[in-house]
């Protein structure tokens, strides 16, 4: 059993010091660079939210709120752009006969639940509506808000699309949750041939018995990102 113990100990020793050899090809900022937000809504983001008793633990933790307006802020500033992806399911998404577990889940407890596709009746102050502090700078012209994903990843919507129109190469990730929109995001993105960068404090994951999201987010986002930044770093980067 001893044995058994200072082998698992070197293993993972090992795991470690290869992870941290990684190599970090980083990020510069230049006009090409876009900020992408998903899911800064209040089903995730608000204590009143249906999924905040799993992710409002994490949501804290990491200061997630403020770290986002903080993005939010100095894009305005800066007029740097930022395209927004929501999530959003109407009832005929309610019809699918297909779904993984959390798919089942949110459409289970009306997660980003919206009445039409058409018009916004019931939609202000919902669980798919925008968190209150964001609202003042959604509204603002320097932000484009995509059509919305459905289940995770941006291959439903037109996110790929208005970035590649509007000239952007790269992209600076945040929002909800890290290791579902945010990670799906960040795959596809890469994927298609952005420099996409994580903003790892501006994000934050549903924490359950031996599910910790965000710690999964954490070891993808180092392994698929140009770089990961903290909201401190990412903001003075932007300030320059």
């Amino acid at each position: 059993m001893k044995r058994v113990t200072i082998l698992a100990v070197l293993l993972i020793t090992q795991i470690s010091n290869v992870f941290a050899q990684l190599p970090d090809p980083g990020f510069t900022v230049d006009e090409h660079t876009a900020v992408v937000i998903t899911d800064p809504q209040n089903d995730f983001l608000s204590p009143d939210g249906v999924t905040w008793g799993v992710v409002g633990k994490s949501v804290i933790e990491n200061n997630t709120v403020q770290n986002l307006e903080e993005l939010f802020k100095v894009a305005k500033e800066k007029k740097i752009t930022v395209f927004v992806s929501p999530h959003y399911y109407y009832k005929h998404d309610h019809k699918w006969k297909i779904e993984g577990a959390l798919e089942a889940l949110m459409h289970k407890i009306g997660m980003f639940d919206r009445s039409h596709t058409l018009n916004t009746k019931g939609f202000k102050n919902s669980g798919a509506d925008w968190l209150k502090p964001y609202k003042k700078y959604i509204e603002g012209d320097n932000i484009v808000v995509t059509n919305p994903h459905k289940v995770y990843g941006p291959e439903s919507n037109d996110l790929a699309l208005q970035l590649r129109k509007r000239g952007y190469n790269k992209v600076i990730l945040a929002g909800m949750s890290a290791n579902l929109c945010t990670e799906s995001h960040l795959r596809e993105l890469v994927e298609n041939g952005f420099d996409v960068s994580v903003v790892k404090d501006a994000t934050a994951a549903a924490v359950l018995p031996e599910l910790n999201g965000y710690e999964a987010a954490l070891v993808n986002f180092r392994m698929i990102a140009s770089h990961v930044f903290t909201t401190k770093e990412i903001v003075e980067e932007l300030k320059k």
